[in-house]
């Protein structure tokens, strides 16, 4: 009997695996040095190093989207003839869920989270002045995202939830970063361990964030926060503007500059009201920070 000849089996096609999340990031280290030798202008011998990560992992699945990013800073000064000093410490994460509303609409659950890494002292090292989680801000918010393009989003929530932590006992008892101080006894003095050590807020709240190519080369990065307690005083609006260029000389090469302002009401600063070069009370104040530097980059997706 004749051999029965087999049909080729037909092989259906095997759909391409779909990569759902978008993962990169951009690490920058800057570098500097000042040396002098029987300079007669005067001055110090200086050697300073600044680090910057930001990394990100971000998720699109039909209406949903996921957006997660981290960024870290921390840099370190070296005087001449003094100890090493920490010259900026920063730690913030952000994580942000939308559901398309419609074509730049996205209905938004964002929680923020902004601290430090490593302690913070006196230029005499004796008192310690903020460290992790101390203080740490927290926001969670539900709203509305408006994204007209890649460069723009603008969040608006009138639903927030504002956490100051303060997880170090002594800083909570003298009430630094706006939590309530320490009660005090019949003779004026403060009880050790009462201090708060968190904050609570509700109220309003935006979120802008840009950034654009303003020329080859050249980027900018906006970030501003808006805060309104509706429980207290809700006319003193809090403010974290953030605003960085960076400048793109080679693949390896680059320079920023970085702008950073904040108000808190509730924050105070030792100010000087009479002019004389002594502290005689406190109360909020513009922070201000910016800073300036040239080094390696390397930026990977």
């Amino acid at each position: 009997m004749p051999p029965v000849a087999k049909r080729p089996i037909a092989k259906l096609p095997v759909a391409a695996a779909v990569n759902l999340w978008d993962f990169g990031g951009m690490g920058t280290v800057n570098f500097s040095q000042v040396s002098l030798s029987n300079w007669a202008a005067g001055g110090q011998n200086t050697v300073s190093v600044l680090g910057n990560a930001n990394l990100y992992a971000n998720y699109e699945q039909g209406k949903s989207t996921w957006n997660n990013s981290l960024d870290l800073t921390y840099g370190l000064v070296k005087l001449e003839g003094k100890r090493v000093q920490k010259s900026d410490d920063k730690l913030e994460l952000n994580l942000k869920y939308g559901y398309r509303a419609s074509k730049r609409w996205f209905y938004t659950a964002q929680m923020n989270l902004k601290t430090q890494l490593t302690p913070t002292y006196t230029i005499t090292r004796d008192t310690l002045r903020s460290n992790f989680f101390a203080p740490a801000s927290i926001l969670a918010s539900l709203g509305m995202d408006y994204k007209p393009n890649e460069r723009l989003s603008v969040f608006i929530s009138p639903f927030t939830g504002k956490f100051t932590v303060v997880a170090n006992q002594m800083l909570a008892d003298k009430g630094a970063f706006g939590v309530e101080a320490a009660r005090k006894d019949a003779e004026g003095n403060r009880i050790p361990g009462t201090g708060s050590y968190l904050r609570r807020e509700f109220g309003g709240y935006v979120n802008v964030r840009y950034k654009k190519e303003v020329f080859k080369n050249i980027n900018l990065q906006s970030k501003l926060d808006l805060f309104s307690n509706y429980l207290r005083e809700p006319e003193n609006v809090d403010l974290n503007w953030e605003n960085v260029i960076n400048f793109k000389v080679n693949k390896v090469v680059s320079a920023s500059f970085f702008a950073h302002m904040i108000y808190d009401d509730d924050v105070k600063i030792d100010v000087d009201r009479s002019g004389d070069d002594k502290t005689d009370g406190r109360g909020p104040r513009l922070q201000v920070k910016q800073t300036l530097g040239i080094g390696i980059s390397y930026k990977f997706k």
